[in-house]
């Protein structure tokens, strides 16, 4: 069995829908990026989304771990025209109704959608296994990518999934079986 320890990202304080904007975290807790350090297995490499907020705190968290290359597939969903608003400065409010209230295939303009962000974290999950098929991995990312992964391993719909809350610096830890994933800890602040 091998088990991935999903890490969200430091804050950025941001107040809009950030998905591939590169904000920088804010890393100045050093005793909160300590104590998630000392959590992680020590013997798990590290990956992350090539975005600085996820770079930056995966190499925070590294210390003497191995320290893979970043992956684009890790990002965080692409909003497209929605990117850096807010939900009522969107214009379109049933667009955006709908896509929060039925997500699937819906994208917002010029983003992605749901059900293809979710293929493309699938994508990466799997690759990632394929390289280091017997290892723990530690997985800097971001919201939405951590939900794409607990949906699957709990089975919910994805209307559903959006109700957890996934807080900066957290640890999601998911456990691959022989033909399915299990969800050990969500939302876990150590």
């Amino acid at each position: 069995m091998s088990r991935i320890f999903w890490v969200r990202h430091g804050p950025t304080h941001a107040k809009a829908m950030v998905g591939w904007s590169d904000l920088p975290a804010d890393l100045t807790d050093r005793n909160r990026l300590d104590r998630l350090a000392d959590f992680l297995p020590l013997d798990a490499p590290v990956i992350s989304s090539d975005l600085v907020r996820a770079t930056g705190t995966a190499d925070a968290i590294a210390r003497d771990r191995l320290r893979l290359p970043h992956d684009p597939d890790l990002r965080e969903m692409h909003f497209g025209a929605w990117e850096l608003k807010r939900h009522h400065e969107i214009e379109d409010q049933a667009h955006a109704r709908a896509f929060w209230e039925t997500p699937g295939d819906l994208a917002p303009p010029g983003g992605e959608s749901w059900n293809a962000l979710s293929a493309r974290v699938d994508r990466a999950v799997n690759r990632i296994f394929s390289q280091y098929p017997e290892s723990d991995i530690i997985a800097v990312s971001h919201f939405g990518v951590i939900l794409t992964q607990l949906q699957k391993a709990l089975g919910l719909s994805t209307y559903e999934t959006f109700s957890f809350k996934i807080d900066n610096l957290s640890v999601t830890e998911l456990h691959r079986g022989e033909t399915d994933w299990h969800a050990k800890r969500i939302n876990h602040l150590p």
